[in-house]
């Protein structure tokens, strides 16, 4: 177990490096505990900080795990505030490639001593370069084309390390009680985490690239990449190569002849395909991820790819259908049933009032009543229904603010696609739709029939399982007993300075962030 004062120490440089860019200066604030206002203050001392803070730049500053945790953070306005989260969008997780000589090892350790057994080339020059890892072009034996993306060296337990000290903060941080415990760091740095572990092994990011490909299977101008399986592993991931113009690169679009509005309604589409149909969905798709390929045979209906499958949201079926009968309830004005659905879902703790609950959610459907779905946006619905979750104590849900996440930044890039195209307009029929289909009197039939089915197969088991618990005399004797579960221990027996400077050090630094 890695000592306090290493976690201290780690706190300490990592508040430095973010000082000196002006991301702490939030934390000078009135409104923050002593403690945590006085780290920020020491930190700032003799920086120069730029007055506005550069959050982006500080997290860059302190490393790859800052950057990671930065994107993670943006996707949590709530707590570290919406110009906070605008700014950390910026996180493109570009950093300089290391030198192919080094990467090389890492190729010949995977391919039995010698990466020409599996390449006919590689370019020795990166085609990007991230935090995590760097992607090379590639030409296989058998002559397909290929991107090579390789971990960096040394990236594991650079991350453990990090991981580590961000885990004990936010456990410090969220026994403060009140706000800090509704905030559940905790819950983020665990999210964090989970993206993480799934980045460390590419293997998990080619089952996510071929599960998305099979969500957008109907949207056939919606392209994920092939995997190359074979040579593919942990530390190495091998897809087809994108023949297109990146999304970010406007010089290179603005001379390309295409039906703009076509492909917003394509990437609009697809998320919906991925989010709404199958609950499963890309999370970070921002312009550098996007590929436009151009068309062909003098057509002007171009395609849209995506790539890096890193992180992926994940949404069940029943919160999925709270959601619609949120926003169906919302737009049609039935206030009172979109409140019970909170409460039946667990959104609001049950002290609250119903009825007054049904109010505050009239203060955000209310604008948007009687005007037509062209008219209405839905980042800044969603925007109001987040809100309100500060009055009536609700615990944030990570699965519906990494959608919310997802929704804002598909939106501003069908903007630049199309300035003129509004994604709730695009939206409302596929919604509409699926509402229907999954929320009409068949659906409901067949989820019944389903529902039973599942209960009458797990009778057996049932039934196994109380023989178990009363066996019969003379049976046999049952097996040693398990040893209990471990009770989780919330405190560290620390004096009150110590505390009081990890809590202030924690939260200038992680809760950042927050």
């Amino acid at each position: 177990m890695t000592a306090t004062v290493t976690h201290l120490w780690r706190m300490l440089v990592w508040g430095r490096a973010l000082a000196r860019h002006g991301a702490l200066r939030p934390f000078e604030s009135p409104k923050v505990p002593l403690g945590i206002r006085a780290v920020a203050r020491i930190a700032r001392v003799g920086t120069r900080a730029p007055v506005t803070p550069d959050f982006a730049a500080g997290l860059a500053a302190v490393g790859p795990a800052a950057v990671k945790l930065g994107q993670a953070l943006a996707t949590r306005p709530d707590l570290i505030g919406p110009e906070a989260a605008l700014d950390l969008v910026r996180l493109q997780d570009s950093l300089p490639p290391l030198p192919f000589s080094t990467m090389e090892a890492v190729l010949n350790a995977a391919y039995d001593g010698d990466w020409r057994t599996r390449f006919q080339a590689i370019e020795p020059v990166p085609v990007g370069a991230a935090s995590m890892a760097q992607v090379h072009r590639g030409v296989t034996t058998e002559g397909r084309r290929v991107a090579i993306k390789m971990l960096r060296p040394g990236i594991d337990a650079d991350l453990a390390r990090a991981i580590d000290t961000y885990e004990w903060a936010a456990g410090h941080i969220e026994l403060l009680g009140g706000e800090f415990e509704r905030l559940r760091p905790r819950a983020v740095i665990a999210t964090f985490k989970g993206w993480t572990e799934a980045e460390l092994d590419l293997r998990r990011e080619a089952a996510s690239a071929s599960e998305l490909a099979e969500a957008v299977q109907a949207e056939p101008d919606f392209v994920v990449p092939g995997i190359d399986w074979s040579r593919s592993s942990r530390r190495i991931l091998v897809i087809d190569w994108i023949d297109g113009i990146k999304m970010n690169d406007s010089a290179a679009l603005a001379a390309l002849d295409f039906d703009r509005r076509r492909l917003a309604m394509v990437l609009v589409n697809g998320f919906l395909a991925q989010a709404i149909a199958q609950g499963f969905f890309h999370a970070d798709m921002h312009q550098g991820n996007l590929f436009v390929i151009p068309p062909a045979d003098g057509s002007d209906h171009a395609k849209l790819a995506v790539i890096d499958f890193g992180i992926m949201g994940r949404i069940n079926r029943r919160a999925r259908m709270y959601l619609a009968e949120i926003l169906h309830g919302l737009v049609t004005g039935n206030y009172a049933r979109v409140a019970e659905i909170h409460f039946e879902a667990g959104y609001v703790p049950p002290h609250h009032n119903v009825g007054a609950f049904a109010t505050a959610l009239r203060a955000v459907g209310e604008p948007i009543r009687g005007k037509r779905a062209k008219d209405v946006n839905i980042t800044q619905l969603l925007d109001g229904l987040f809100a309100i979750t500060r009055s009536f104590d609700m615990q944030v849900q990570p699965h519906l603010l990494l959608l919310q996440k997802t929704m804002v930044m598909v939106e501003g890039v069908a903007l630049t696609l199309d300035p003129h195209v509004n994604m709730w307009e695009v939206a409302e029929p596929y919604v509409r739709d699926w509402v229907r289909d999954e929320m009409g009197p068949e659906a409901i039939i067949a989820d019944s029939i389903v529902e039973n089915v599942r209960a009458l197969v797990q009778l057996p088991r049932l039934f196994r399982q109380y023989v178990a618990a009363h066996p019969v005399p003379g049976a046999a004797p049952e097996g040693p007993a398990l040893p209990p579960l471990p009770t989780r221990r919330r405190g560290t027996g620390w004096s009150t300075p110590w505390l009081l400077l990890a809590s202030g050090a924690g939260a200038a630094a992680v809760w950042l962030l927050g």
